[in-house]
């Protein structure tokens, strides 16, 4: 049975669309169960209904005209409980309702699973039979697996058009939103441009041939060239190689050579689409042919075939020295949107991003939050490959995406971009004005940076220092560990650039999601293994020379506070100061004129957060990472889709660490930062100035809106809404409670799009 299932699964991942995933599901299922109907019903929202829109066995005449409200029917009952119904004799239970245009009266047994994604029923799977015997155990799991993994391609048809989009294929556009979590606020309206990683068939978007004669040149050129590959590999090869095994490359040269591959291709080509678009839809179909196959070698040869169409692809790409159209009004979209992507786009020409992975503390939403982009991650509805060149508005402050939105929802997204325009027009009277409550409580804003050219914005922007340096960029565009002579050089610039006023170098934080190409780490848990500070201790010959580096830089500016990465104990703070401390002592001893800068250690793992005390005892300042702080205390994998909206530093159990935090820190009198993604969010700032805290640091793009909230609110009033909220048991009754007081407040455009 599990040998049957993943040849569905396969089918259906691999089919054109949902009406066609349907209809596979239907008669795979029908034929694998051995029973006589099987039928799918999806939920339509817009009329509380339930509607039969495949079937195999019933009367095809009623798909699409069956409807069940949701409180009627065995159906509407599967969906009430969310779990499986078994029922003997259909027609004997009081919830059955017939409906004389299926000719279902004829059947007796019952199965029914509900499909359900992100804790939503989008639907119900039945199966029935003419005899009077209950579905055994093996069956009802068997439907449930299917049911589960039907629930993804339900998602997507809705965001394609729901139920109408499967009585025919048709533009993609819809009034209702595809959602996804806020990645940077503001909103973008604009034009879609589909970004993909290289040789990659199954992110190549649909997109329209401008030339398709050209087109096709380009694809007969890559097919000659992979042939010439495989030809040389098979000379190279023979020799060695078994006859058996050297045919497979005899057989790619078949498939090149022959029609179905190539011809196929360049028949979409002709019909109007790219050659990589042609490509994937071509290379799809002979997967779904070999996958079908009950022979266990054949269905292996789909890995074969995906092989062949990755070199093709892979020459195309080469090939292709075309540059990028980016419209004025580009909206990058993608799988994984990259920093690298990113920076391709020029500034000007960027309005949005949506990423269909990550969450609002992935790289490249902090990057886009520097430069004031609109950002929505986790959109993993939004079927990527079709919206290429599309209209598209992201909300980055709700996390809502329209795909080539009706007139309407344009005008009014317009209105509030243009109220945007204006509030963002008003908030640069701030920017030399200090971050002080009404009620005298001033907090200095300093800005989060990792990049030489990131200093102008950062000096530009009001910021009153440095508050998180990240050493690590240097390190992480080299070949090899920079030399003690080529950091210096770059903190030197930094420190300089801000003197006097402050600047935080946080020691190399490498490990987690941030590799070196030099030296890799493999291992199964990365954000819970060899991190931060870990990896710096256990090799003291590139902490020293980072260490020697810094201090050097701060030679006569004495402007450089460091700042500790992962601390998890005292000892491995104790162990660092010893090796700041060395490291000090040796350029004294040189003659090299430096002071001993103020040390701080990150609080971002929940052992640091019940030694907060201890820890504060020993350095000058405490820094709260609410980033790392907020995934370690809710195991939330904040760069997964799944979770992301799991992801929320407004949760009961970060607050009340903050406050141990704040609390631990005071007991002796030393200071704590926040330069986590919390600093910069409007709504948790407010909190933060009512907790006490001293200083918070983040994005450029964020500052003036932080600055806003500062001097508009009493810290007063802020540590009144901080002793409410602490009363609260869910995030989501914070961040309403928060709202609200900033919208009485006339901020409420801080946390919205508009005004």
């Amino acid at each position: 049975m599990l040998e049957v299932l993943r040849r569905i699964i396969q089918e259906v991942n691999a089919a054109v669309d949902l009406s066609d995933a349907l209809e596979i599901i239907v008669s795979r299922v029908k034929g694998a169960m051995e029973v006589d109907v099987c039928s799918v019903y999806l939920t339509d929202l817009d009329h509380n209904q339930y509607v039969l829109m495949a079937t195999d066995g019933l009367n095809a005449a009623s798909v699409g005209q069956v409807r069940i409200d949701f409180s009627n029917g065995l159906v509407g009952m599967v969906a009430e409980r969310e779990e499986p119904l078994n029922i003997q004799s259909a027609k004997n239970h009081p919830r059955y309702q017939y409906f004389p245009e299926t000719g279902e009266e004829q059947y007796s047994t019952f199965l029914g699973v509900p499909v359900i994604h992100h804790r939503e029923v989008m639907g119900v799977v039945v199966v029935q039979r003419h005899a009077v015997e209950r579905f055994d155990e093996d069956e009802v799991a068997f439907l449930v697996t299917i049911g589960a993994q039907l629930s993804g391609a339900i998602a997507h048809a809705q965001a394609s058009g729901g139920i109408d989009g499967l009585r025919k294929r048709r533009r993609l556009s819809d009034e209702r939103p595809i959602l996804g979590v806020s990645g940077a606020p503001g909103v973008a309206i604009g034009t879609a441009v589909v970004r993909y990683p290289h040789a990659d068939l199954s992110a190549v978007p649909d997109r329209r041939a401008d030339d398709p004669e050209a087109e096709e040149l380009a694809f007969r050129a890559a097919v000659t060239a992979v042939r010439v590959d495989i030809e040389t590999i098979v000379e190279r090869m023979r020799p060695v190689l078994p006859a058996e095994d050297s045919a497979l490359f005899d057989a790619f040269i078949m498939m090149l050579d022959g029609d179905s591959l190539v011809e196929k291709s360049v028949e979409r080509i002709r019909d109007g689409n790219w050659a990589p678009g042609a490509l994937r839809n071509t290379v799809d179909e002979h997967v779904n042919i070999f996958e079908e196959m009950d022979d266990p070698y054949l269905r292996e040869r789909a890995q074969d075939v995906r092989d062949l169409g990755r070199r093709i692809l892979q020459y195309l790409q080469e090939g292709d020295t075309t540059r990028i159209d980016y419209p004025a009004d580009t909206v990058l979209v993608g799988e994984e949107i990259t920093a690298s992507m990113l920076a391709e786009v020029p500034t000007e020409r960027l309005t949005g991003i949506v990423s269909v992975s990550g969450s609002r503390t992935s790289h490249v939403a902090i990057l886009a939050r520097a430069l004031g982009v609109p950002v929505v991650m986790g959109a993993d509805d939004l079927p990527v490959t079709r919206v290429d060149g599309a209209e598209i508005i992201a909300d980055g402050y709700s996390g809502r995406i329209y795909v080539n939105p009706g007139p309407m929802v344009v005008q009014e997204f317009e209105r509030l971009v243009r109220e945007e325009d204006e509030l963002s027009d008003g908030l640069k009277a701030l920017r030399d004005l200090p971050a002080e409550s009404p009620d005298g409580v001033r907090i200095p804003l300093y800005a989060n940076t990792g990049l030489l050219s990131d200093i102008g914005p950062s000096l530009n922007s009001g910021a009153e220092g440095v508050g998180l340096y990240r050493t690590e960029f240097p390190f992480m565009i080299r070949e090899r560990f920079p030399s003690e002579q080529e950091q210096y050089e770059i903190y030197r610039e930094v420190l300089e650039s801000f003197a006097p006023r402050p600047v935080t170098l946080r020691t190399l934080d490498v490990g987690g999601d941030k590799a070196l190409p030099y030296f890799p780490i493999e291992e199964d848990n990365p954000f819970l293994g060899w991190r931060g500070i870990r990896i710096t201790l256990d090799h003291p010959e590139i902490f020293l020379v980072q260490l020697r580096a810094m201090l050097r830089a701060s030679a006569g500016l004495d402007n450089l506070n460091l700042l500790l990465p992962m601390i998890s104990s005292v000892d491995e703070l104790d162990d660092s100061i010893d090796l700041i401390d060395r490291a000090y002592n040796e350029l004294i001893e040189e003659g090299v004129a430096v002071k001993r800068p103020k040390i701080g250690a990150m609080v971002e793992v929940p052992s640091a957060v019940y030694q907060a005390d201890v820890l504060a005892k020993r350095v000058d300042f405490l820094s709260v990472g609410t980033n790392d702080l907020t995934q370690y205390l809710l195991a939330v994998d904040r760069n997964n889709a799944r979770v992301a909206d799991l992801y929320d530093s407004l949760h009961p159990a970060v607050l009340r660490a903050m406050m141990q935090i704040v609390e631990g820190a005071r007991r002796f009198g030393k200071p704590v930062s926040v330069c986590g993604e919390m600093a910069g969010d409007p709504a948790s700032a407010l909190l933060l100035l009512g907790m006490g805290v001293d200083s918070l640091s983040m994005s450029t793009g964020s500052l003036a809106r932080v600055k806003w909230v500062i001097r508009t609110i009493d810290a007063e009033k802020a540590r009144s809404l901080l002793q409410e909220a602490l009363l609260l048991e869910r995030s989501s009754e914070i961040r309403e409670q928060i709202n609200t007081v900033l919208e009485r407040e006339g901020l409420g455009g801080l946390v919205r799009a508009g005004k």
